[in-house]
């Protein structure tokens, strides 16, 4: 089942998610819903946060990149994730967001990440992953530490899109796939 996608502007984006167990109710359903979405929005990572839920979980698809064999059998489930070292050289890469829609920018972030998770079947893993994953990996891992990666930019650049920004939490954008938006704030008095 495809879930809405939360916009920029709603407070589960910002919060720091909290971790879960295996006995979270319909975990496997919403790992599978979780990739429906992702795939329905041509995506190649997707947080809990990102559909409503404030959990330390995400998943990764590199398949959409065909050309690269190491990046296409890249899928992953990652629950309870820690980032346990970055290292490396700093890479800037365009990226986006699929909760922000129409908003691309260059991110620096370091090439290599060693992180330890739990798999679809609470299988503790470690592993370093560099390039294209380790970049995904961190973008997704940012949204369950409540960072987006706009607040990764510099103050001139989220300065410039600011006006783009309000559009995206106002519903003022156009996405391929089904968005919920925060709601309309009341004016005061």
């Amino acid at each position: 089942m495809i879930l809405p996608i939360i916009a920029y502007g709603d407070p589960v984006l910002k919060k720091k998610a909290i971790e879960i167990d295996a006995q979270y109710p319909d975990l496997k359903k919403l790992v599978e819903n979780m990739f429906d979405t992702m795939h329905g929005a041509k995506g190649i990572g997707l947080a809990a946060p990102q559909v409503g839920l404030s959990i330390r979980l995400f998943i990764a698809d590199g398949s959409p990149f065909q050309e690269d064999e190491e990046l296409k059998a890249f899928k992953k489930v990652f629950i309870n994730p820690t980032i346990i070292r970055e290292k490396g050289k700093k890479c800037t890469i365009n990226e986006g967001c699929l909760s922000i829609p129409e908003v691309r920018e260059d991110v620096e972030r370091l090439d290599t990440i060693e992180i330890s998770y739990l798999n679809e079947n609470f299988e503790e893993k470690n592993e370093e992953f560099s390039g294209m994953k380790a970049r995904i990996i961190q973008h997704e891992y940012d949204h369950i530490e409540g960072i987006l990666f706009t607040d990764r930019l510099s103050i001139l650049k989220k300065t410039m899109l600011k006006n783009r920004l309000d559009d995206v939490s106002k519903g003022k954008i156009s996405a391929d796939y089904k968005m919920k938006f925060p709601p309309a704030k009341k004016k005061r008095r």
